[in-house]
């Protein structure tokens, strides 16, 4: 698509992030300039997002020299850097402008500081400040709040393991969407005439409302004066919310129907400068168990600037002088805030003196996205701003206070920032650690950027094993950052590997392209493998891998960290053994499918009509396509004639009989054809259910039949001027000619050729005639099972393969080409099919229609994504991994869910492992196996007699994932006693156990869980 501003934005590139942002803020950013200031460790992950999301121009600012302390946060800063000295912006410039090509990256080598003529930022519309003392903030700030329109203005910071960001978009600041999210909308089962009038939802479904949110009304029934007015609404219940005054004659008397939509209006914010927010700041919480430590980490900065402006430096690492000199500014400045802090966190402030002079590369990681997508925020008015400051701190990775400083002086080397922050046992622990990482995309690009920084594997020991089978495709680039245009269709796995080593030579990668599935659980991923590695990390986008790789690490017993990622929202998850649950310990409630009936007779929603057109998709050029090729490699049209014709019934013989006869061997036919299938699909079925159920028929108790949600269609009329109706006879078309291998040109899709065969072909249209087939109207009713062939089914199937077989074309039984459905290749003309056919039949069914981006993105199944959401997740994945190599606590682990459009960043305590109690002194956990060993002539007796004899149960049952290797009351199982084990499991001649399922029965024959038993061969 075309800007308006003449700024081109490729829409493959920008695919998952429009879903996020959508076409408008797109429009607005495509026209935006930023300025970044500190191309540190935070400056550079701000641009890095910044970049990606597509802004018009970038500039970042900086006067720094690189240095060899740099390369432990700055990931585009290279050796050869810091040798030469290089500026830090001059240097990450062309390394920052490769990440898209549609944005223009500028540099500039100049500092701020208070003398600096600040008139050149006029022409940016956002600037972000890092690396930058308080009094220069200030300043800045003043300046863009002068202009008009004022400049946004954002301050991000990282002092060691602290970090803040502060966002100010003027006096005035108009949101046009709070939350991303789309407008709720619900059919409605009553409207009281009353005040106020009361709204029930239909059929107890939530409305999703909030009080002070808007409504409007349409296809109400009785009180149409409420059709096309906005109401604000007041919740009374999940089910129902109160309007207007409904009393009055205007409104009449409701009597059915009707739907409601909550209606987004714009929001205005008011934000306060930097120099009133000092002394009166207002704080998100995001850490419930650190109550008080925004508001001291707010004045412990405060502190360190006044600190820095006093002795001209930041404190000395882990120096008590300077602390005890830090704490005493602080009690001063406490004096000045509004709200006063009743108790210091001495502690805290500290702990900001000790590593102030460090910096932590996950910190910036998470702060890089949260900040990016603030500036995003304040280009497009899409989400709702910070207001104003956010803190976090990762105190829980400090080492204890070290006795010298010989463990964190500083080398001279990348990780002097880490060392500062973590000590240096923590650092050799880190270089020495086996991960193993599944998925190279979004958050697994981030992943192994935070690796390189952190120096993970890099020591002798140490390695990083990673896998994915994808290929890199366009659309990955948008925020898969470690790829480039010349890395399309090269292995995402291999490719990472090698970007990363440009980050940190030093790393140890082994990069791998297979599935973690059970096919490669005995030959690749195996349990050695599993336990040869200190921890996994799950970078996938699916929930059913992340299932399986929950329960290897819980076989396995290795620790897991587990993340995602749906737009602007994230979630993060550590998973330790024998202290925490498991990612399926909770399990979310599953999506029920719309039944049957309703996808296809009676839609209500836009996502029915789209699921309808989907399995059209797969119907038509998918699954008969594929059975015509089967059925035709397993018989031959003589042979299938005399079978049918002795009686014998063959599997797909009717459908593959209609395939045949209607096979089309030109472009023109298949025109035709798709003429045909319009009428079908919106016209004679239209008229086909009107003919069932008239509009005046009623059900057993007396109400009509078509009432909310069932939904009246009518009969769509093919009109050739209509572009809608001739994309889908383009599309449909196109598809029947694939299928069919039949060869097509430009030339045969040309609007002149189509409306000239139509034109020719109009007559073979045939009249509608009432069918006499059944009307599933039963929603409990399941989608039916291929019915068994009638005699008259297998005369019309012999009579119609006897005329394809007698018109002497043996094309008509040639093998078909089945379509898979590909969503992210727009000229293959998939998305336009099913965009067509959903489209078309909401207007049959008088449904609001959606774009095809919005269509697409359902019919997809595509999950929304943007880079700062993958950043600010993996820097906090990033947390936790050096939480699990520390081995802290259980309550200093932090899961954490995060959704940056409103923004919210909740921490809390991972939930502990549920503890089993068998019987007393007798418990287990899901990280729990008992362990037994045989021999070559241990037999099912003895193994049972075990437990028996040492835990007081008699084991009723033995399994081996499905397999009954012992269940009592089958036939034949009480002979197997006598057998061995290894008989009966037959093991590998590499396999050394097999994990069984014991159920343990009790004396009053009660059988009760118990853990997985591991079962040694002992061969």
């Amino acid at each position: 698509m075309m800007m308006d501003s003449g700024c081109e934005i490729d829409d493959t590139l920008y695919s998952r992030q429009r879903y996020v942002l959508g076409d408008s803020a797109m429009h607005k950013m495509a026209k935006s300039t930023v300025l970044v200031y500190g191309l540190g460790g935070l400056g550079i992950e701000i641009a890095k997002n910044i970049v990606l999301a597509g802004v018009k121009s970038l500039t970042i600012q900086d006067a720094e020299a690189a240095t060899a302390s740099d390369l432990g946060v700055q990931f585009f800063l290279r050796e050869v850097d810091v040798l030469n000295r290089r500026n830090r912006a001059e240097s990450s410039c062309p390394r920052v402008a490769e990440l898209n090509p549609y944005v223009s990256v500028d540099s500039l080598t100049t500092s701020i500081d208070e003398n600096t003529d600040l008139s050149y930022l006029k022409k940016y519309q956002c600037v972000v400040l890092t690396e930058v003392s308080l009094k220069v903030a200030i300043k800045v700030n003043d300046y863009c709040r002068t202009q008009q329109p004022p400049i946004k203005f954002i301050l991000g910071q990282v002092y060691g393991v602290f970090g803040s960001v502060f966002c100010d978009f003027g006096a005035e600041f108009e949101v046009m969407d709070t939350d991303g999210e789309e407008s709720r909308e619900n059919f409605i089962s009553t409207i009281t005439k009353a005040n106020p009038g009361v709204v029930t939802c239909l059929d107890d479904i939530r409305h999703g409302l909030e009080t002070g949110d808007v409504v409007t009304f349409k296809e109400v029934r009785g009180m149409e004066a409420l059709n096309g007015r906005m109401f604000p609404v007041k919740v009374m219940s999940p089910f129902s919310f109160t309007i207007c005054d409904t009393t009055s004659d205007e409104f009449g008397v409701y009597q059915r129907d009707g739907i409601f939509k909550q209606i987004k209006l714009p929001k205005i914010m008011q934000f306060s400068s930097l120099s009133n927010e000092l002394c009166e700041p207002t704080c998100i919480l995001p850490d419930l168990s650190k109550f008080e430590a925004p508001n001291n980490i707010h004045l412990g900065m405060y502190g360190l600037h006044s600190f820095r402006e006093k002795y001209n430096r930041l404190p000395d690492v882990w120096c008590d002088q300077d602390a005890n000199e830090l704490l005493k500014i602080v009690r001063e400045l406490s004096n000045q805030l509004k709200n006063k802090i009743e108790s210091i966190d001495e502690t805290l402030i500290k702990n900001l003196s000790y590593t102030s002079r460090g910096v932590f590369a996950p910190l910036c990681a998470t702060l890089g996205g949260i900040i990016a997508q603030e500036a995003l925020k304040a280009l497009t008015g899409k989400f709702t701003p910070l207001s104003q400051w956010l803190y976090l701190d990762v105190c829980e990775v400090l080492p204890a206070k070290p006795e010298t400083n010989d463990v964190i002086k500083a080398r001279n080397d990348r990780y002097d920032g880490l060392r500062i922050c973590i000590g240096e046992e923590l650092c050799e622990k880190v270089a020495n650690l086996k991960v193993f990482m599944v998925g190279c995309g979004a958050i697994g690009c981030e992943m192994m950027k935070n690796y390189a920084l952190l120096g993970v594997g890099s020591a002798g020991n140490g390695k990083i094993t990673i896998t994915d089978n994808d290929l890199i495709e366009k659309s990955n680039l948008n925020r898969q950052f470690l790829f480039r245009p010349h890395h399309i269709q090269k292995p995402k796995s291999v490719t990472a590997a090698q970007s990363t080593l440009d980050i940190n030579p030093q790393l140890n990668i082994e990069a791998q392209q297979h599935k973690v599935c059970p096919q490669t659980e005995n030959s690749v991923y195996t349990d050695e493998f599993f336990c040869d590695k200190d921890l996994c990390v799950n970078a996938l986008d699916n929930v059913e891998a992340r299932r399986y790789m929950d329960a290897r690490c819980i076989t396995n017993q290795t620790a897991l960290l587990e993340s995602g990622t749906m737009g602007t929202k994230g979630h993060v998850q550590a998973i330790v053994p024998h202290l925490t649950e498991s990612y399926t310990s909770q399990v979310d409630p599953p999506d029920l499918d719309a039944p049957f009936c309703t996808i296809k007779s009676f839609p209500s929603s836009l996502e029915h009509c789209i699921q309808w057109a989907r399995d059209k998709f797969e119907s038509a050029f998918s699954q008969k396509p594929a059975l015509f090729n089967k059925f035709w490699s397993e018989h031959t049209p003589k042979d299938v004639i005399q079978k049918l014709t002795d009686g014998c019934s063959l599997d797909g013989a009717i459908q593959v009989s209609k395939t045949s006869s209607r096979r089309v061997y030109t472009f023109e036919q298949c025109v035709s054809l798709a003429r045909l299938k319009f009428t079908k699909d919106f016209d004679h079925k239209a008229k086909n259910l009107l003919h069932a159920f008239p509009l005046d028929t009623k059900l057993p108790d007396g109400s009509l039949f078509w009432q909310s949600p069932k939904r009246p269609p009518t009969p769509l009329e093919f009109t050739m001027s209509d572009e809608l109706c001739l994309l889908y006879i383009v599309s449909t078309a196109r598809l029947f000619a694939d299928v069919w291998g039949i060869k097509w040109t430009e030339e045969d899709m040309a609007r002149e050729n189509i409306l000239r065969i139509l034109q020719r072909n109009e007559h073979l249209v045939p009249e509608f005639v009432p069918s006499n087939k059944r009307i599933e109207t039963d929603e409990n009713s399941p989608k039916p099972a291929n019915k068994e062939s009638s005699l008259d089914d297998e005369q019309k199937v012999v009579e119609r393969f006897q005329k394809v077989l007698s018109s002497n074309n043996e094309k008509g039984f040639s093998s078909m080409f089945p379509v898979s459905f590909e969503k992210d290749d727009d000229s293959n003309g998939h998305i336009d099919f099913i965009y067509c056919c959903a489209s078309l039949r909401a207007m049959m069914y008088n449904i609001e229609r959606e774009d095809r981006l919005h269509v697409k993105r359902i019919a997809g199944r595509i999950v929304p994504a943007i880079a700062t959401t993958t950043a600010a997740v993996s820097g906090l994945v990033s947390i936790e991994l050096l939480k699990l190599v520390k081995q802290v606590s259980l309550e200093e682990y932090k899961n954490c869910f995060l959704n940056l459009a409103l923004p919210i960043v909740v921490l809390s305590e991972p939930g502990p492992v549920q503890r089993t109690i068998i019987k007393d002194g007798l418990s287990f956990t899901l990280w729990d196996f008992w362990k037994l060993t045989g021999n070559k002539d241990f037999t099912l007796q003895q193994f049972i007699n075990h437990f028996k004899e040492k835990y007081g149960f008699e084991a009723s049952a033995v399994l081996h994932g499905a397999r009954m290797v012992y269940v009592p009351i089958m036939p034949g199982h009480k002979k197997r006693l006598n057998m061995t084990m290894v008989k009966l499991l037959k093991p590998t001649r590499d396999k050394k156990y097999m994990d069984l399922i014991v159920s343990l029965e009790t004396d009053s024959h009660e059988d009760v869980p118990g853990p997985p038993v591991r079962y040694y061969f002992g061969l």
